[in-house]
Parts: structure tokens; C-alpha cells; sequence
């Protein structure tokens, strides 16, 4: 094993350890909703609004996201894990076909996920294999609803602790 395949196994691991937010990035492009499963996503700024997305470098989405300058995130529940997984697959095209949609914003929005932002998009940032999107947001809604996370390449969810 290369050093270099030791320390991505080594890192892989880390980052198992530590769980994450799940979402679906979502745009339009040609009159048409496209979108694809993340787990680097996070809050960036509150003055302004800003989140910050990690799209593959080869992926369709991020080529329509720097064509457009526009992006949505929807922040999956517990019960949306076969989501998750179908927008996890390779290949941008055929992935809204039997899932449940609407335009928010412009943008293509999932109901039922317990959080929707639409975001502009302020800067693009190479990082090697994929480049963060830092997006400031324009429109905010939530539902109630537990999260899905993914820890120890797994799918569940967060529980508070007993007694705290």
C-alpha cells in the first residue's frame, strides 16, 4: 500500500467517524430539475446567510450550478433515506423520474425535507477533486422533522442525550 493510499484510507476513516448533515442540491437547466446527493454542506455566515456545498469537480450538477450562478439545498429527513441514495447515483439524468417535486424559488425543491434554502451563488472554490460552492441565501424554510445523517457509512439520525 502507497502512502498516499494509506493516508485516503486513513482519512476516509476520520471522516466516517464524524457525522454529517445529508441534503440534495438541486438546480434547473433547461426547463428541467437536476440534483445530486451531498454530505459536505454546512452553515458559513449569518450576516449574510451563506451555506457552502462540495460538488464533484466532473459532476453535471456543478457545470449547471456555475452556468446558472444558482443552487438549492434540501436538508433530508430520517424517512428520506431512498432519496438520498437515488440522487447519489452517477450520471445527472433520470434522477427526479418518479420523485415528487416543485419550483421554489426557481429552483427545484423536494417537499417533505424538513429544510429548503435557495442560495446565489458567491463564489466557486477549487478543492481538489471538488470545488465548494459558498452560497448566500435568499429564501429559508423548515419543517419539522429529524434529520438524516450519515455516520460510519451509514444512514440515521440524531437523538438528544438522557439528562441533558
Amino acid at each position: 500500500m502507497s502512502e498516499l493510499t494509506e493516508l485516503q484510507t486513513n482519512f476516509r476513516e476520520v471522516m466516517a467517524g464524524g457525522a454529517t448533515p445529508v441534503s440534495v442540491v438541486t438546480a434547473m437547466g433547461d426547463g428541467l430539475p437536476h440534483g445530486t446527493t451531498v454530505s459536505a454542506f454546512a452553515s458559513l455566515s449569518m450576516d449574510p446567510p451563506m451555506v457552502l456545498v462540495s460538488l464533484d469537480r466532473q459532476s453535471d450538477l456543478l457545470a449547471l450550478v456555475r452556468e446558472t450562478g444558482r443552487f438549492g439545498v434540501n436538508v433530508l429527513g430520517s424517512d428520506q433515506s431512498a432519496l438520498a441514495l437515488a440522487f447519489a447515483r452517477k450520471g445527472g439524468t433520470g434522477k427526479f423520474s418518479g420523485v415528487r417535486w416543485e419550483v421554489d424559488n426557481g429552483l427545484p425543491r423536494l417537499p417533505g425535507a424538513p429544510g429548503w434554502l435557495a442560495c446565489d451563488v458567491a463564489q466557486l472554490v477549487d478543492g481538489g477533486d471538488h470545488v465548494v460552492a459558498l452560497g448566500t441565501v435568499v429564501a429559508a424554510d423548515t419543517v419539522h422533522g429529524l434529520p438524516l445523517t450519515y455516520h460510519g457509512r451509514l444512514f440515521g439520525t440524531h437523538s438528544a442525550l438522557d439528562g441533558l
